[in-house]
């Protein structure tokens, strides 16, 4: 489904110190074409933690469990997803979008010393412009998530992606998962194996809660 715009652009959250909106781009972009990830594939599985209290800030921030990217970046990860089948895995997707003020929640809420796990909202994240997915995988027998050499959101070298600690068989699986993006247009962040971009991105900074992008799904 499309981006449907259903109400004026305000800010999540009002926080002291930082700009109330997202920083004024140069253009120009393409028009946002948001989708939503399942409604592609249905068999690519959510565990959006920013949506319950189960991430590093210990309460939600965002108001429905779902996750979007732009049309050719969720097309890339269905074809990543799809790849991954023969080996036994599927994608098990932990955030896509996310709207510029949580961004800056983000920053606001992190230790300077930790601010290299998190974007600076003063240049936005390509989360922001609909073109970063955070993402591991699970198991296609049990429907179990795997292991990976760190939890996600760690902020400590054990989340780098060339980090050679854990086990050979969590670093196996992490390198799985990045051959997969990779071979579909993605690169992975540096120093977290689960956050990948997705190339080119000419969308703009975007600051819409997600209950505004499309209708909520029908209960079956």
């Amino acid at each position: 489904m499309r981006l449907c715009l259903l109400g004026p652009l305000v800010p999540l959250v009002a926080l002291g110190g930082t700009p109330p909106g997202p920083p004024a781009e140069m253009g120009p972009f393409l028009p946002p074409d948001l989708v939503e990830i399942v409604a592609l594939e249905p068999t690519i599985r959510l565990d959006i933690r920013y949506a319950s209290a189960n991430n590093f800030l210990g309460r939600p921030v965002y108001d429905q469990a779902r996750a979007f990217l732009q049309r050719p970046a969720a097309l890339a990860l269905v074809r990543a997803h799809r790849a991954l089948r023969p080996a036994g895995y599927g994608l098990l997707v932990l955030d896509g979008y996310r709207p510029w003020s949580i961004t800056r929640l983000f920053w606001e809420r992190t230790p300077p010393a930790q601010r290299a796990y998190v974007a600076d909202p003063a240049r936005g994240s390509m989360h922001n412009r609909g073109c970063a997915v955070d993402l591991t995988l699970y198991e296609l027998r049990t429907g179990r998530e795997v292991e990976m050499p760190s939890p996600y959101d760690e902020a400590s070298e054990r989340a780098h992606p060339d980090y050679a600690g854990g086990t050979a068989e969590q670093r196996a699986r992490r390198d799985l998962l990045r051959s997969a993006l990779e071979a579909v247009g993605f690169t992975v962040e540096p120093n977290e194996w689960w956050h990948y971009n997705f190339h080119p991105c000419p969308y703009p900074l975007l600051d819409l809660p997600l209950h505004r992008l499309a209708p909520a799904p029908r209960p079956r």
